[in-house]
């Protein structure tokens, strides 16, 4: 009590004294300075006051706690609670009951640019007094706080059914909305090309629409709730405010993004433009329409790839000042930890395209040949950036990374053959007992016999070692284009014949190995038919280079 009743006359002092120290305050000296921060008093939950200035050696936060403290005070005793207040020239004081509880000053009015005079203030804390007051009978009175609860607990139900009619709408007018595009005959053909993309956007946009709608409904609802308490009704009331006032930024930020939004809408139009006409350009040149010295038809589908990634990375670096939230922090702290982790991360990636672009524009390999690399052997289907695809024709397709075949030799078996064609050859090692020349013919027969062998350029046979124990014999071929894509089976059908001719000729295919000294001299006899067929044809002098005289 003693604390209370030093606090009333301190609060008497000050409007006994007030009158004879109070200045007016000094002007600002623009009107950009920022205003004072404000303490406010609360009566409740509801703000009564704002206190700007200090008075009497108090700050404005020692003036704020002493008016509540008055005002709890003058409404303890369960008075009518009646305003009142007294002006002079340069304060107000205001009374509840004939209690003063604070004052407004001069100082605290002029500190807020656009305040208005000190009376218009006055008279707008005068009426957000009365009202706190008002509101503080109200928690206290049990008739109006039970109406509050049924109006509550009814607005809720309404509510419920509300957003329960909301959900199920929802469905039946997607439901409607598809059956009223299955019974128009000429909407039958697009739904059918497009029944999921439409299914797709009706559920999208019905989904939005819904959860639009309902959080409308459920603002409204918890502000009205609100507003039935008196405690909680200062909440409700700025719930409201703070709907607008996210609409408002929203909208106004919006509006400012919407100059950039155009320029970096162009850039990328733009950009679209040039790499339609690259695509475009380079499409005549991969259909053979068009020609360049440096570029052909096998290139110009990686060309045109990697031209229209620098085109976009271009474009993306120039738009990016103009996209909204490009210069915050967050944007900025995001795009370094996206460049980091691409850093970090696409190392192998980098190293697999540059191997891809270097077996690509050396054409080491094209579409459609015949190779081996390493252990794999067949035609190649598709050269990536990343992988090249080689079907093997054993039912098998192999994807090899170009980082492994750009460190290993490639065989190549189609790139010195005519028409997309391949190469054949196969060896066979026989003793030395047996004719070279009978070998000769018997690979021959084999390869006339065999149908993806062509006959132009003619097979022929190549003595290729003379081994300790056997002769190798390797013959070699070129395909048909009726083989092109089936070298296995062109090479099966060529041993299968190589075997049916030896077995017929009754030559072993086998390769012998020295055990002892034969009883007889291991020698080609003279009068055998085959020695005197097929001669060797004679070895030619060496070229001798021209004399070089003198002028």
């Amino acid at each position: 009590m003693r604390l209370i009743r030093l606090r009333r006359s301190f609060l008497v002092a000050l409007a006994i004294a007030l009158p004879a120290w109070a200045q007016p305050p000094t002007a600002p000296a623009s009107s950009d300075h920022a205003p004072t921060p404000a303490v406010q008093a609360f009566l409740n939950q509801r703000p009564v006051v704002a206190f700007r200035a200090d008075a009497l050696g108090g700050t404005a936060a020692d003036r704020a706690s002493l008016a509540q403290l008055a005002i709890a005070e003058a409404l303890a005793g369960g008075a009518p609670g009646e305003v009142t207040r007294e002006e002079t020239q340069d304060a107000v004081r205001f009374d509840i009951d004939g209690h003063p509880v604070f004052f407004l000053t001069a100082g605290d009015v002029a500190a807020l640019p656009g305040s208005g005079t000190l009376s218009a203030a006055a008279y707008r804390v005068q009426r957000r007094l009365e009202l706190a007051i008002a509101e503080h009978r109200e928690m206290r009175d049990p008739r109006r706080i039970a109406l509050a609860g049924i109006t509550s607990l009814a607005a809720t139900a309404v509510g419920w059914a509300l957003l329960w009619l909301l959900l199920r709408g929802r469905r039946s007018l997607r439901r409607l909305l598809l059956t009223a595009l299955q019974s128009r005959p000429q909407h039958q053909r697009l739904l059918e090309a497009c029944l999921t993309p439409t299914r797709t956007a009706l559920r999208w946009t019905l989904t939005f629409l819904t959860w639009g709608l309902g959080l409308l409904l459920a603002e409204v609802w918890l502000t009205f709730v609100l507003r039935q308490f008196a405690y909680t009704r200062p909440w409700g009331e700025r719930s409201s405010t703070w709907l607008l006032e996210v609409a408002d930024r929203f909208l106004g930020a919006l509006a400012q993004a919407v100059p950039g939004l155009t320029i970096a809408v162009l850039i990328f139009a733009l950009a679209r433009v040039a790499t339609r006409a690259s695509t475009v350009f380079l499409d005549r040149v991969a259909h053979g329409e068009a020609q360049l010295g440096w570029l052909d038809a096998d290139t110009a589908g990686p060309t045109r790839r990697l031209f229209n990634v620098v085109i976009w990375l271009f474009a993306l670096a120039m738009a990016y000042p103009y996209l909204p939230g490009s210069q915050s922090d967050a944007f900025k702290g995001v795009s370094v930890l996206a460049g980091l982790m691409l850093s970090l991360g696409a190392s192998g990636v980098v190293g697999q395209a540059m191997s891809g672009f270097s077996l690509i524009y050396s054409r080491s390999l094209r579409v459609g040949e015949y190779v081996k690399i390493g252990e794999t052997e067949g035609t190649v289907v598709e050269l990536g950036l990343f992988a090249t695809r080689i079907h093997t024709g054993l039912g098998e397709e192999v994807s090899l990374p170009n980082t492994v075949i750009f460190s290993q030799p490639v065989r190549n078996f189609s790139r010195l053959a005519l028409g997309g064609r391949f190469v054949l050859h196969t060896a066979v090692t026989i003793g030395y007992s047996t004719p070279w020349r009978q070998v000769h013919a018997l690979l021959m027969e084999a390869a006339r016999r065999t149908p993806g062998v062509a006959e132009v350029p003619a097979p022929y046979v190549v003595q290729s070692a003379l081994s300790d124990f056997y002769v190798e014999y390797r013959l070699c071929a070129q395909s048909t284009l009726a083989a092109a894509q089936r070298r296995v089976e062109a090479m099966s059908a060529l041993h299968a014949n190589v075997l049916d001719v030896f077995n017929e000729n009754g030559v072993q295919i086998m390769s012998p190995h020295y055990l002892n000294d034969p009883a007889h001299r291991q020698t080609v006899d003279a009068t055998d038919p085959w020695a005197a067929r097929h001669p060797q044809p004679p070895l030619q002098p060496p070229l001798q280079p021209p004399l070089q005289t003198d002028a």
